[in-house]
């Protein structure tokens, strides 16, 4: 059976990407979740991944790394990964490793945490432009493809590479999309994710700080 190595729910929008996807595709693995130290994780994360960062899946003696990675092994492996017709297959790929690569400003300034309600003290125009750009491509997604999710009928990668925006749009009250964050979140596998990441007790003081940095947190629903 696949091990699949995350790091904590709350903030890790890496891991969530595959976590999520094999969850909905009823691919088997187990979890392997490895908390954020005190200090530095690269040595700690070593252990299990030869890039020092999560997620990392196992296969037996083979190591796969980076979620683009994940995926494309998965997608080897297992029907449904990617969408089935070539145009809906070519969008979402492309799509994906937009993601995968871009939207710094978002990542910066909206650092995930599930467990969070947070007011952005102020929108700097690169930041409107990643969340226009976002909301350009879920509303091309859909429409072209007939939805509810982003590439057709069916949860695919893409919708997984995209579930770390809907958890930042329910934070931070993003204008993204709301009929596809709202089918998002109520899905099963987002639904565990998420109460897994309110049950967690650990605070990393980088995440919080970058939170507080940018916004003003409203509600903390996490547990104390």
């Amino acid at each position: 059976m696949y091990e699949l190595y995350i790091t904590n729910k709350n903030y890790s929008s890496w891991s969530l990407r595959p976590w999520v996807l094999m969850t909905e595709l009823a691919i088997p693995f187990t979890e392997r979740l490895v908390p954020l130290p005190d200090g530095p994780s690269w040595e700690l994360f070593r252990r299990f991944s030869p890039s020092g960062r999560v997620p990392c899946l196992h296969d037996g003696a083979t190591r796969v790394w980076d979620s683009i990675g994940i995926v494309e092994y998965l997608a080897e492996r297992h029907p449904g990964v990617w969408p089935s017709d070539p145009v809906a297959r070519a969008w979402a790929r492309s799509a994906s490793a937009e993601m995968h690569a871009g939207f710094a400003t978002l990542r910066d300034r909206c650092s995930m945490s599930c467990g969070l309600r947070v007011r952005l003290r102020d929108m700097p125009a690169n930041l409107v432009k990643d969340i226009a750009r976002i909301d350009e491509l879920w509303t091309e997604g859909l429409s072209r493809f007939g939805g509810p999710f982003l590439a057709g009928s069916t949860l695919t990668a893409v919708d997984a590479f995209f579930a770390p925006v809907v958890f930042r749009a329910q934070t931070y009250g993003l204008a993204l999309g709301a009929a596809y964050v709202k089918h998002m979140l109520v899905l099963p596998a987002m639904q565990r994710w998420y109460a897994d990441a309110l049950a967690e007790t650990w605070r990393e003081p980088d995440h919080e700080d970058e939170i507080t940095r940018t916004g003003t947190v409203l509600e903390d629903l996490r547990a104390a």
